[in-house]
Parts: C-alpha cells; sequence; structure tokens
C-alpha cells in the first residue's frame, strides 16, 4: 500500500514525541508500504512564530509573514529525518519547492492548485520514507505562501490525491472524531465512522480536527481518512463514503469562537444593494457565513453576518471605505460572540431537532443572537461567555439521552 500519513503540531511537540511519531511511521514502513509523511510545526511555534513577527512589526508584510512561518514546518522534517536516521530507517526530507506543491497567490491563506510528485516518487522508488512539510506551498512568483491555520490536513490529502494512495492517515492529539470536544465536554462520545459530508459540516463550524479544505479534498477524489492518536494504538474515525452511520438524530457538536459579526444598519431598501454588498466583500476575499437581512422599514434595511475575527477590521474599514457605493447609515461590531452547532442527517425535515435544541438553549436562560440551517446542520450565535453552557446543554439533550436508550 502507498500511505500518507500527517502528524500535528501537539504530536511533535518535544523529542520524545517526535520518536513516538517516527515509530508509527517506522510501523508502517515495515508492513512493506510506501510512506509519506506530512508534518506540522511542533507544538505551538506557529502562534511564537506569529508573536515574535508582531514585535518586529505589528504591520508585517503578508509575504514576509509567510516566508518566516515556513521555518516551523522546515524544522519538523528534517528533526523527523534525523529522528528516523538513528532509528536505521532510511528518510528524506522535502519542503515543498521540492515536493511540486503549488497554491494560488494569497498569501497567508493560499489554496493548493496543483502537485507535481516526481521528486516524491523518486525518493520513493529508492525505498525512503518521504518527509514534507505541511501548510504551505509555491505560488506563481516562487514564493512561499501558507494555507491557513490547519493547512497541513489539506497537504496530506492533496499530496494523498497526486500519488493516488490507498489511505491518508491523520495522526493527532485525540484518538479520533467525537461528538464533541472533549476537551471541551467531557461525555463526548467517539464516533466510529461519519461521512464526508457531515465531517465537512463539523469542520467548517469549528470542529478543530480536520482542516475543512482537506475534507472537501477528500470527498472529491474519494479519499479515505482515518484520524487516530498518535498517543495510542486505539482504532480511529473513518471519513469516508459511509452509508450506514450511528442511528442518532445528531452525529456531532461544534463551537467556534473565531466569530465576530458586523451589522450595516440603515442600508437603502432597493433591488441590487445585497448584490452590491456581497460582491464587493467577495472581491476582497472575505467569507462570511450566518446571514439575517431585516424586514424593510422606511425605505431602509438592516442586515448582519458573521466571519472570523482576525478579519473583522479589515472588512469595517472596506465597508466605510465604500459608504458613498452603498450609502448605509451606520455600522455596529460584536466580537463577544461564539457559535454552536448540530450536525446530522435530515435535521431540515425532522422539526423535532430544532426543537429540542432550543429548548436546551432556553433552559439555561440564554439569548440566541442568529439563526442558520441546512438539510444537515443548524447554527445559532449565543455570547461568547454562555457558549460552554449552552454546549453542555445540547449535548446532553441529545448525544447523552440518545446513548443512553
Amino acid at each position: 500500500m502507498l500511505i500518507v500519513q500527517k502528524f500535528g503540531g501537539s504530536s511533535l511537540a518535544n523529542d520524545k514525541l517526535i520518536f513516538n511519531a517516527a515509530q508509527k511511521i517506522i510501523n508502517a514502513y515495515n508492513n512493506k508500504n510506501k510512506v509519506v509523511v506530512i508534518l506540522s510545526a511542533s507544538g505551538n511555534m506557529t502562534d511564537d512564530l506569529i508573536n515574535h513577527a508582531s514585535k518586529i512589526n505589528f504591520n508585517y508584510s503578508k509575504r514576509e509573514l509567510d516566508m518566516f512561518l515556513s521555518t516551523g514546518e522546515t524544522q519538523s522534517v528534517a528533526l523527523m529525518a534525523m529522528a528516523l536516521h538513528k532509528l536505521g530507517y532510511p528518510a528524506v526530507s522535502l519542503n515543498c519547492m521540492q515536493a511540486g506543491i503549488f497554491a494560488t497567490n494569497n498569501y497567508n491563506n493560499a489554496r493548493i492548485e496543483k502537485v507535481e510528485p516526481e521528486r516524491i516518487l523518486n525518493e520513493l522508488d529508492k525505498n525512503n520514507i518521504v518527509i514534507i512539510t505541511g501548510f504551505q506551498a509555491i505560488n506563481s512568483y516562487n514564493d512561499i505562501v501558507t494555507l491557513g491555520r490547519g493547512g497541513s490536513d489539506t497537504s496530506a490529502v492533496a499530496i494523498a490525491v497526486a500519488l493516488n494512495a490507498d489511505v491518508c492517515e491523520i495522526y493527532t492529539d485525540v484518538d479520533g472524531i467525537y461528538t464533541a470536544d472533549p476537551r471541551i465536554i467531557p461525555s463526548a462520545k467517539k464516533i466510529s465512522q461519519i461521512n464526508y459530508d457531515q465531517m465537512l459540516e463539523l469542520s467548517s463550524l469549528g470542529a478543530v480536527v480536520l482542516h475543512n479544505r482537506s475534507v472537501e479534498l477528500a470527498k472529491k477524489y474519494n479519499i479515505k481518512l482515518v484520524v487516530r492518536s498518535s498517543l495510542n494504538d486505539n482504532e480511529g474515525t473513518l471519513i469516508g463514503d459511509v452509508k450506514k452511520v450511528e442511528k442518532t438524530l445528531v452525529n456531532g457538536i461544534a463551537v467556534d469562537k473565531n466569530v465576530a459579526v458586523i451589522s450595516i444598519v440603515g442600508l437603502e431598501d432597493e433591488p441590487g444593494m445585497v448584490f452590491k454588498l456581497f460582491s464587493l466583500l467577495s472581491r476582497n476575499k472575505i467569507s462570511v457565513d450566518l446571514i439575517i437581512q431585516s424586514i424593510g422599514r422606511q425605505n431602509t434595511k438592516d442586515i448582519s453576518f458573521t466571519l472570523a475575527r482576525e478579519f473583522l477590521d479589515e472588512t469595517l474599514n472596506i465597508l466605510e471605505r465604500n459608504n458613498d457605493f452603498l450609502r448605509y447609515d451606520h455600522l455596529m461590531s460584536d466580537e463577544t460572540v461564539a457559535k454552536l452547532s448540530i450536525v446530522g442527517s435530515g435535521i431540515a425535515s425532522n422539526p423535532k431537532i430544532a426543537m429540542m435544541m432550543f429548548e436546551a438553549i432556553y433552559n439555561e436562560g440564554i439569548n440566541i443572537k442568529m439563526i442558520s440551517t441546512s438539510e444537515i446542520k443548524i447554527s445559532i450565535l449565543v455570547n461568547e461567555d454562555e457558549v460552554q453552557r449552552a454546549a453542555e446543554a445540547v449535548h446532553k439533550n441529545f448525544i447523552d439521552i440518545q446513548n443512553s436508550k
């Protein structure tokens, strides 16, 4: 088999963990598999590098930040190759240029466009274990670009696609996908298998186990994903074209605290204003999530939407600079909110699910600020200091009760 393995930063935080991950790699190699490994920066190194850059220049260049951040993964792959050499195994480390990973020109948030795997295949033919930097690629200017936080997952799946790998294993500090983050809700239950769509929703809604773009790629090219712990040998969670899943109303709950809301008050109530607003945001590559539009009054309306907090100031500046174009009265913003979501099959067609969710929130005396639904999810916006209590109540109403039956 050809196996792609990815190890996150928590699995590489110190020398002991590096050798522990090396043993996982060796186990796969000793079973006569070809093994390609994708690594993140160790521990909290990416955060440390960002903090260091901010101290040097708070208004740092995005290009230079990507150059700086890329050093984290470069260290990881070189150290892992050294660890494997010490244990007596052939290994070679490659950066994104050597591995042939190419992406769009968007610094700090690029998307992989193609992988040219000739060098990887040549090294595999030499029976080498190939260790590759995750989270980064080369753009059309031959600059290093990063793929956004969690982007090493996407690197792993993209390489698995290019190599037609049999499986892509994601190693992390939890031993699979849970009904909620077990560090937040101790009663969370591990899910043995989940389909691409439900995993994509959980990833997009704040579950931090997998980068959402990695799940998109896996679904598009039917790559089998397995999420398991780097710290034990427990069975993980299979993510794929799963037909049979646990018979529960809700499969998972996600909390996202990286949320802010912007309200545009007094926007003219006429055809085309919504298009003007969101085409402006699209041109500036601002992604939004929950959207609410008020009923028009006195020829005006209000529109509120959520976005990632790191884009709040940039988006407010864009809107303020374009007030002559949009013609609104004023802006309001709030970054003390959080998003709570439930994911499951057929949520939209089962009114009982929404009732149970809102009942749990009501019983806790928590106010809901925004709501969004789809066929397989319901998301609500609440105050950040109340989201922990809300998540526990919703999990108890769905997961704990269902598992006790």
